[in-house]
């Protein structure tokens, strides 16, 4: 597997597809590794230079000395692009993803196009992560094993009809994140980076097409984020899935590859 470095922390990527084609670069949520992107990979790489990667502390990419910063994950990008030898990249982002990709196009200004899901431009004006969800997410009770950890963190962002219908599924989800899960501490370190970012006011600078896609039953970003981030943007796209969840990408992957494919192809 390769590897970029930025500031000597070492970055492990994937990339497949074809050669010659526009690169497209997925870009994880916060603690999540790069197994998350599956379904999308999948639906791009035979016309697409696809690239995937694990940002700091996460999968096998190395795990510095935090908290952590926006910038410096966007930083993290590029370094992974410029290994790669791309120049510019069609980047799609979800969650803290989605805010990494907002950063690196404005930081670095080498997006082709965005594809935002489930994310926010944060600042004050932005919804907050709900408390009964922040609760699942941080506290964790002390007696469970590591795996009833994970179900317990994750439960907000299913719902609990594909829970309930895709127990096997939610069991190898569960195993891919015990596998490359970042740590509690790379999380909280990630989850810095979240709190503090907030470029609501540069949403304009961004004028490369963008893609936003939410689903309204968002349990960790509230749907109003997404409209919010779509109404700033100079060049956006705005779907609203009805009723999917913040993992919408895994949930809704069917309705979520027909959009992602038919912006690429027309962008």
């Amino acid at each position: 597997m390769p590897h970029a470095y930025n500031d000597d922390v070492r970055l492990a990527y994937e990339r497949e597809g074809p050669a010659d084609a526009e690169t497209v670069v997925f870009v994880e949520g916060l603690g999540y590794g790069r197994w998350m992107w599956r379904w999308q990979r999948r639906a791009v790489r035979d016309d697409y230079d696809v690239v995937v990667w694990d940002n700091r502390g996460t999968g096998e990419s190395d795990e510095p000395e935090g908290p952590y910063t926006m910038a410096q994950m966007a930083g993290d990008l590029a370094a992974v692009l410029d290994d790669a030898g791309v120049e510019s990249a069609h980047v799609v982002g979800a969650s803290m993803g989605g805010m990494i990709a907002q950063q690196f196009a404005l930081d670095h200004g080498r997006a082709d196009s965005l594809t935002l899901l489930c994310t926010s431009p944060g600042g004050p004006k932005e919804e907050p992560i709900p408390e009964e969800t922040l609760e699942r997410m941080y506290g964790v009770p002390d007696d469970v094993s590591d795996r009833e950890a994970i179900r317990y963190k994750m439960a907000p962002a299913m719902t609990d009809a594909f829970w309930e219908a895709n127990a096997d599924l939610v069991e190898r989800i569960v195993d891919w994140r015990l596998e490359s899960d970042a740590s509690e501490r790379a999380r909280q370190w990630q989850g810095a980076a979240v709190e503090a970012f907030d470029v609501h006011g540069r949403l304009g600078e961004i004028e490369v097409p963008a893609l936003v896609l939410h689903g309204t039953d968002d349990r960790v970003v509230p749907f109003a984020n997404g409209e919010l981030l779509a109404e700033g943007l100079p060049d956006a796209e705005f779907v609203a899935l009805e009723g999917a969840p913040h993992l919408l990408f895994v949930e809704r992957s069917d309705e979520v590859n027909e959009r992602l494919r038919g912006f690429l192809d027309d962008v």
